[in-house]
């Protein structure tokens, strides 16, 4: 079950606002699951500009290397040390642990054209991915 707190793209990102007007943006479980292990992170320093639906970076896993997609506009504020030196939190906390990026929000309307958590529920059905 996808927290429904959260906001989702097709790409598998999820975004959680967060009340001082920040986001943290990180992969769904789906895609912590279809990557597999996960052993590398590779996402931007602070500072850098994000642009929605644009790469933001990378995720290795044992499996394969995948692009990494914004879900929103904004400026990336923190990294999560933790999870760039232990991956695995993306695999074991996708939701809590394992985020990737904390950004601020560039704008907020964005949010809006992510899907709900029931949304994605629907959209991993209709791919055939659940």
């Amino acid at each position: 079950m996808n927290p429904p707190d959260l906001r989702y793209s097709k790409e598998h990102e999820w975004v959680r606002l967060a009340s001082d007007g920040t986001v943290l943006i990180g992969i769904t479980r789906f895609a912590a699951e279809s990557l597999g292990d996960v052993v590398f992170i590779d996402i931007p320093e602070a500072g850098r500009q994000l642009d929605q639906f644009k790469k933001l970076g990378e995720i290795e896993s044992v499996k394969a290397v995948s692009d990494l997609f914004s879900p929103v506009s904004g400026q990336v504020v923190e990294r999560n040390q933790a999870a760039l030196d232990n991956p695995q939190l993306v695999n074991d906390s996708p939701y809590d642990k394992g985020w990737l990026l904390k950004a601020s929000l560039r704008n907020q309307a964005e949010l809006d054209t992510l899907m709900t958590a029931q949304q994605y529920e629907q959209y991993l059905s209709s791919e055939g991915s659940h």
